[in-house]
C-alpha cells in the first residue's frame, strides 16, 4: 500500500469523469446514476493505495473496464456497476454478501461470476496438468447465469491486453495465448468484431513484432497512394444516395494488420497480392416504407448501375444472418481506376450488431431475446449441454469448444420446414443427434430432399432432412468413422460403453498387442505419454476409447518416439525457476538447461520464441505465433519458460526460402552459387518447377540466425527475373543440423 499523490488523484478523477459522461446517457433515471457513483466510491476506497505493475493506481483498471462496457459494448447501469466492482471480492477483504447488501443480489451475482472466472484463470495449483482447461469449463458455466458476465470479462481482457506492456514476459505469453485461443474466438462467436479485431492486432504486435511493423508501414504507404482514388470512388455513391433521399454515411476501411498477416500466411502470398485491402461501408437509416432487407437490395441496385458488379461475390447476410448475428449485404464493384472494391451495405441496427454483436440487442431490444439473437442462445445451450456431461475431459472439451466456435455452418430444414443450423461437414446422423439423442441412437437411414440416403450422407445448405428410426437400433461403432460433431461422438461413445462390460479389457488387449508388435513394454510412462497425446484423464478411459475406435493406434510408434532431442541441442538439465529468463546458449555448460527446437514451426535464432517444459523436464522452443504454442500456453501455462536466444555461430538451423520469378538459363545455378560460395552456407534441399516460362520453388538452407536468412533474401531480390522471395514454414519433417 502507498499513498496516492496529487497526480494520481487527478488521473483517477479524469478517468472517472469520462465514465460519468458516458454512463449518464445510458442510465434510465437518476437512481441508476447514483448507484454508479456509489460503486466508484466503494471500489476506489477498497483499492486505495494499490498500484498496477505499470505504477498507476489500480482503480484505473476497473474504471477502464467500465468505460469499455458502456462505450464499446453498449451495456447499461448494472454492467457498469459490476465492472467497477469486479475485482473487489477477489483482491480485498469484502465478500459477495457485502456486495449484495450494498448493491443488491443481481449485482452481487454478476460480481461473483467474474470473481470465479478470475480465480480460475489465475489458479496457482501447480500439479494439475489440465488446470487451465478445467478452469475454462468453469468460466463457461457462468453462461448459465447471465451472459453479461462473459461480456464484462471480454472488456476486462481487452483492457489487460491494451496495458500488457508492463507485464513480465511469462505473464505476457500466458495472457496473449489465452486471448488468441479462447477470448478472440469467443468475441467472434458473440459478434463483437471491434473487440476481436483489436485483440488480434495486439496479439500480432507482441507475437510477431517484425511482421506487424512491416504491415503497418505498407498499409500507411498504400493508404497514402490510394487515398484519393478511394475518395473518387465514394463521391458518386454519395450523389446517388443523396438524390434518393437516404440518410446515410459512407465509411472506407482498411483490413486490419492481423487479417492481412493471416491471409498472407494462409494463402502464402505477399502483401502486394492482397487485393481486398480496402472496403467501403454504406450505413443508412432505413425508411418506413420497406423492410431493411429490401432497402439494402434497393441501394445495391442504385450503385451498381454506374459500376460493374461481380455477381459471384454477392453475399446476402440479410436473408440468413451469420451465427453470431451479423447482417449485411456484401457486393463487389469495379472502381474507375481499376481494381475490385467490396461494398458492405448495412442499416444502423445492422452496423451496431456487426461491431457489438449480441450486446447490441440490449440497445435495440431490452426486454428479452430477439429472433436474431436466438441463434446465439442456441449455441449457448449447446455449450451448456456439453458441460453437463461428466465424462468430457477438460482438455478435450477445450479443443472441441475452440474448434466448434470457428466452424463454418450450414442451414438445413426439418420436414415441417423449421430451419436448423449445423457445422459444415455434418452428416444426416449428426442432424439426428442434434434433434435428440434418442433419435440419433435409433436412426437407421435418412431422407434428404425426399430421397433415401445413408446416415453418412454429408448435408448441404438448404437440404430438407427426415430421419428414419427403428426401435431395435442401437449405436454402432462404425458410426464414429463418419459422424462429425462432438455432441454426436460423445453420445455414441457413451452408448457403446454401456453396451459392453468388457470394453476396458478389449482396449487393453488391443494396446498390448500393438505394443508387443513394436517390442515396447506396457509401462506407466508409456500409458502416460498416450494419455497426454490424446488428452485423456485415466487409463480406463484410454482403453475404452481404443476399443471404441476413438483412439487410433496406427501412428503409435511415432507417438512414443516423439520429443527425442536433436544431438546438436541436447545439454545438461538443471532445476527450473520459471520466473527467470533462460538463455539458449550455443556452448554447453554443466549448468545449462537442455533445449529442443520444435519441428512444427522450426524457430531460428532471432525469431520471437516461447519455451515449454516437456514431460522429460526438457525445454522445447516454439515461435510465439506457432499454433501448437498457442494451445500449449492456453492449456499448460505452468510449463511456460521465458526463453531468450544468445549469439549462435556454430549451430545451424533449417529454414526454407520460397522463390518465384521469370525463368531464364542459369538462374538456379546463380541462386545456389551465392549460398555456397559467398555465404558459405549449406543447403539441404532444392526444388523448382517451371510452367510457361514462370518458375516457383524453394531452397532449404542451414543458417545461424535470422540475419543470415535476411541477407540471403535481400541478395535474391536483386537477382534479375526474381519476382518474390520470402521465408515460409517447413512441414514437420526437418531436423536441425
Amino acid at each position: 500500500m502507498s499513498e496516492f499523490t496529487l497526480k494520481d488523484k487527478q488521473m483517477i478523477q479524469s478517468a472517472f469523469d469520462k465514465l460519468k459522461t458516458l454512463a449518464k446517457a445510458r442510465c434510465a433515471n437518476d437512481e441508476e446514476f447514483q448507484m454508479i457513483l456509489r460503486a466508484f466510491e466503494f471500489a476506489n476506497g477498497a483499492h486505495y493505495g494499490v498500484r498496477r505493475r505499470s505504477g498507476e493506481p489500480y482503480i484505473i483498471h476497473p474504471i477502464a473496464v467500465a468505460t469499455i462496457v458502456v462505450e464499446e459494448i453498449g451495456l447499461g447501469c448494472k454492467s457498469i456497476v459490476t465492472a467497477l466492482l469486479h475485482d473487489v471480492v477477489e483482491d480485498t477483504d469484502y465478500t459477495v454478501e457485502d456486495i449484495s447488501r450494498l448493491f443488491g443480489p443481481k449485482i452481487a451475482s454478476l460480481v461473483d461470476g467474474l470473481t470465479k472466472i478470475k480465480s480460475a484463470m489465475d489458479n496457482k495449483v501447480e500439479d494439475v496438468e489440465s488446470i487451465q482447461a478445467e478452469n475454462f469449463k468453469r468460466i463457461l458455466l457462468t453462461l448459465n447465469d447471465d451472459i453479461r458476465v462473459v461480456l464484462i470479462k471480454l472488456a476486462d481482457r481487452l483492457n489487460n491486453v491494451r496495458t500488457i506492456e508492463a507485464m513480465p514476459e511469462r505473464k505476457k505469453d500466458k495472457i496473449l495465448s489465452e486471448t488468441m485461443y479462447i477470448f478472440i474466438p469467443l468475441a467472434h462467436r458473440l459478434g463483437m468484431n471491434n473487440i476481436k479485431s483489436e485483440m488480434e492486432n495486439i496479439w500480432l504486435k507482441y507475437r510477431e513484432p517484425g511482421a506487424y511493423e512491416e504491415i503497418i508501414n505498407k498499409i500507411n504507404d498504400y493508404t497514402e497512394r490510394r487515398g484519393n482514388s478511394i475518395n473518387e470512388f465514394i463521391e458518386p455513391l454519395n450523389k446517388i444516395l443523396t438524390s434518393h433521399n437516404y440518410e446515410f454515411r459512407i465509411v472506407p476501411r482498411v483490413k486490419t494488420p492481423y487479417s492481412i498477416w493471416n491471409k498472407m500466411r494462409k494463402k502464402n502470398i505477399p502483401f502486394e497480392e492482397i487485393y481486398d485491402l480496402y472496403a467501403v461501408r454504406i450505413i443508412f437509416k432505413p425508411k418506413d416504407t420497406k423492410s431493411e432487407r429490401q432497402q439494402c437490395w434497393d441501394i445495391y441496385s442504385l450503385i451498381s448501375e454506374d459500376y460493374m458488379s461481380n455477381t459471384e461475390r454477392i453475399r446476402d447476410w440479410t436473408s440468413t444472418p451469420k451465427s453470431n448475428g451479423y447482417e449485411a449485404l456484401h457486393c463487389t464493384l469495379m472502381s474507375p481506376k481499376g481494381g475490385w472494391i467490396e461494398i458492405q451495405i448495412r442499416t444502423e441496427r445492422m452496423d451496431a450488431i456487426a461491431d457489438r454483436g449480441v450486446a447490441a440487442h440490449w440497445i435495440y431490444k431490452k426486454d428479452g431475446l430477439t429472433n436474431k439473437e436466438s441463434d446465439i442462445e442456441n449455441w449457448l445451450n449447446m455449450v451448456r449441454s456439453v458441460l453437463e456431461s461428466p465424462d468430457v475431459n477438460a482438455l478435450t472439451f477445450l479443443d472441441e469448444f475452440h474448434e466448434g466456435i470457428l466452424t463454418k455452418e450450414i442451414f438445413v430444414f426439418t420436414p415441417e420446414g423449421e430451419s436448423k443450423r449445423l457445422p459444415k461437414g455434418s452428416t444426416a446422423l449428426d442432424f439426428a443427434y442434434y434433434i435428440h439423442s434418442q433419435i440419433g441412437n435409433k436412426a437407421i437411414a435418412a431422407k434428404v430432399n425426399l430421397k433415401l440416403v445413408p446416415l453418412s450422407y454429408k448435408l448441404r445448405n438448404g437440404d430438407q432432412v427426415e430421419i428414419l428410426t427403428s426401435e431395435g437400433q442401437t449405436p454402432q461403432r462404425e458410426w464414429l468413422k463418419f459422424v462429425y460433431t462432438s455432441k454426436a461422438k460423445n453420445i455414441i461413445y457413451e452408448g457403446l460403453k454401456s453396451q459392453s462390460e468388457d470394453t476396458v479389457k478389449e482396449g487393453q488387449r488391443l494396446l498390448a498387442e500393438e505394443l508387443d508388435r513394436l517390442g515396447v513394454k506396457s509401462q506407466s510412462r508409456v500409458l502416460q505419454k498416450l494419455q497426454d497425446e490424446f488428452k485423456i484423464r485415466t487409463k480406463d478411459e484410454l482403453y475404452s476409447k481404443i476399443a471404441a475406435g476413438l483412439v487410433d493406434l496406427s501412428n503409435l510408434n511415432a507417438i512414443l518416439k516423439r520429443n527425442r532431442l536433436s544431438k546438436f541441442v541436447k545439454y545438461w538439465q538443471i532445476s527450473l525457476d520459471k520466473k527467470k529468463d533462460y538463455l539458449l546458449e550455443e556452448n554447453a555448460a554443466d549448468n545449462t538447461l537442455s533445449y529442443e527446437v520444435s519441428h512444427c514451426c522450426n524457430p531460428i535464432p532471432g525469431d520471437p520464441v516461447i519455451g515449454f517444459i516437456d514431460d522429460n523436464n526438457d525445454l522445447v522452443i516454439h515461435k510465439k505465433s506457432c499454433p501448437v504454442a498457442l494451445e500449449l500456453a492456453s492449456t499448460h501455462a505452468k510449463r511456460i519458460v521465458n526463453a531468450k536466444w544468445t549469439t549462435h555461430k556454430i549451430l545451424s538451423f533449417l529454414a526454407r526460402i520460397e522463390i518465384k520469378g521469370i525463368d531464364r538459363m542459369g538462374i538456379v545455378h546463380e541462386l545456389t552459387q551465392y549460398i555456397t560460395t559467398e555465404l558459405n552456407v549449406n543447403f539441404r534441399k532444392i526444388f523448382f518447377e517451371v510452367h510457361d516460362g514462370v518458375f516457383a520453388g524453394y531452397i532449404d538452407v542451414y543458417v545461424h540466425n535470422t540475419t543470415d536468412l535476411d541477407d540471403i533474401i535481400k541478395k535474391y531480390t536483386q537477382v534479375r527475373g526474381i519476382e518474390s522471395v520470402k521465408r515460409v514454414d517447413i512441414p514437420d519433417e526437418g531436423q536441425n543440423n
